[in-house]
């Protein structure tokens, strides 16, 4: 094995090791539906049984491979290709539990529609291929849960220790958070991903009591609570949040905001800074946005079908709140209040929450950066000679990240064409493979249409479709770029 390493300008040893050890700690997770099964079912899932072994198996193999004397560092390189490979490899072996017959429903899953799920876990899309929800085995249902949560972590974690070095899409302005010599909020990473575990934990528990509180089981309190926290939509049951009341669903767009806000922001409010979420400029727009966005949505559909107010508030607010965080609950099938409806989801599912959230797509931070480029442009227009200062809260806003900023953008929709003109040569309507591209690449997850709207999954779909699917989330989820590194011949380059 040493000598496949000689060959390549990047030293992958490191890279290699790490991912062992990442396998193996994946197959330690495994044993959680193992357990849970035992529990409430009284006998073992075999299915996760095998796969912790076989996932064990392979991460020992590979971690005793690649080790090598000395200590274990990675250069920036490493890191982006361990986090890119990472995010590919993990939901191919997270998959061997869900491939066959599920054993309480009967439901079976080929080895492309176990990927397609885990992807859609880990990334936090939530997307599904399943139906029959309310049937499927606890263990079953709590792996899907507990890939949304490890998947929200682990995209906080990158945001804030690793996108700042890549400055890409403006990512840089968030540096002074994560690597600045000048002001870091904790010593080092061990010390970010410490703060990042334990605040995002004692989030979860506190969002599972209050889900608890309201009526639930605590089996479901415990599910949703791990999916919204991660903004990742996987439910227990296939009405999703319209199986619940009215004070369930506003306990989870509270938590859905919650994981939409920087995560930075949690840790600063802990250690004393308690303006820490005011002082955020993304912060304050993007609540903002919502409330203007809910509170005209909830005026039109009152006025509309002649309901009540606050009825309208509720369905509006909650539908809004979770495709806006990009997390995928849903009440109803949105789509049949009109097109006004039809048209106002689809945009929405391109913003996203703040930086250093779960949440994916565009993210509000973009907009406003896109805000300063055009009132530059703007002012440059009808003062030719004049010096304009561009700033993003107290931070500087150089040439270099407006340009970032743009290349994202443009990168970002050449994207979702690209994804969309695919499906459609697949013979996918043209609806379907526009949203389809949309809600995967910005990790929303339902889309739009009969197939895959709210009330369907992606099932239907080919398989070609659904591994390119399983691409274009994996590509939205690492921002677009960290993929597209490992394209260009120079990566490979020491």
């Amino acid at each position: 094995m040493a000598q496949c390493f000689m060959h390549l300008h990047l030293n992958l040893r490191p890279v290699i090791h790490i991912l062992g050890l990442m396998l193996m700690a994946l197959a330690a997770v495994m044993l959680i539906p193992l357990i849970v099964e035992q529990l409430i079912e009284g006998h073992e899932n075999a299915g996760f049984e095998e796969g912790a072994i076989v996932t064990g198996f392979f991460g020992l193999l590979i971690f005793l491979a690649s080790r090598e004397e000395g200590e274990l560092q990675l250069d920036l390189k490493q890191a982006f290709l361990l986090t890119a490979l990472s995010w590919m490899v993990l939901p191919i072996f997270a998959a061997i539990p869900l491939t066959g017959v599920e054993q309480d429903s009967g439901v079976w899953l080929s080895f492309t529609d176990a990927v397609f799920e885990t992807v859609s876990g880990i990334t936090t899309t939530g997307s599904t291929v399943l139906s029959g929800l309310d049937h499927l085995s606890p263990g079953f249902l709590v792996w899907r849960s507990l890939l949304n949560w490890i998947g929200g972590i682990g995209i906080i974690v990158m945001a804030i220790v690793m996108l700042p070095f890549l400055r890409i899409g403006g990512m840089q302005l968030f540096r002074s958070e994560s690597s600045d010599r000048s002001e870091k909020i904790a010593p080092n990473a061990g010390q970010i991903v410490a703060w990042i575990t334990g605040v995002y934990a004692a989030l979860t528990l506190v969002c599972a009591a209050a889900f608890y509180l309201t009526g639930m089981s605590g089996f479901d309190a415990i599910n949703h609570a791990m999916a919204t926290l991660a903004t990742g939509g996987f439910s227990t049951h296939d009405a999703s949040f319209g199986y619940f009341g009215v004070a369930a669903q506003w306990v989870a767009i509270v938590f859905m905001i919650a994981g939409a806000l920087p995560f930075v922001a949690y840790i600063k409010f802990v250690r004393g800074r308690r303006r820490a979420f005011y002082e955020e400029p993304q912060v304050r727009a993007f609540l903002l946005f919502l409330f203007v966005v809910i509170v005209l949505g909830a005026t039109y559909m009152a006025s509309q079908s002649g309901q009540g107010f606050g009825e309208a508030l509720t369905r509006v607010a909650f539908n809004v709140v979770s495709v806006v965080t990009t997390t995928g609950f849903a009440t109803e099938d949105y789509s049949l209040w009109g097109t006004w409806a039809v048209a106002g989801f689809f945009l929405l599912m391109f913003v996203g929450g703040c930086a250093g959230s779960t949440s994916g797509a565009i993210k509000i931070y973009r907009f406003q950066v896109l805000w300063i480029i055009l009132r530059n442009q703007l002012q440059r227009l009808t003062s030719p000679n004049r010096v304009i200062p561009l700033t993003f809260g107290a931070a500087r806003v150089g040439e270099g990240l407006l340009l970032s900023v743009l290349a994202f953008m443009a990168a970002f929709f050449a994207s979702v064409a690209l994804i969309t003109l695919l499906l459609a040569l697949m013979d996918i309507d043209f609806v379907t493979a526009l949203t389809a591209a949309a809600t995967a690449i910005t990790n929303v997850g339902p889309g739009l249409g009969t197939i895959i709207g709210p009330a369907g999954n992606f099932a239907p779909l080919p398989d070609m479709a659904k591994w390119l699917l399983c691409f274009a989330m994996l590509l939205g989820r690492l921002e677009i770029f960290v993929l597209f590194m490992l394209f260009d011949p120079h990566f490979w380059k020491d």
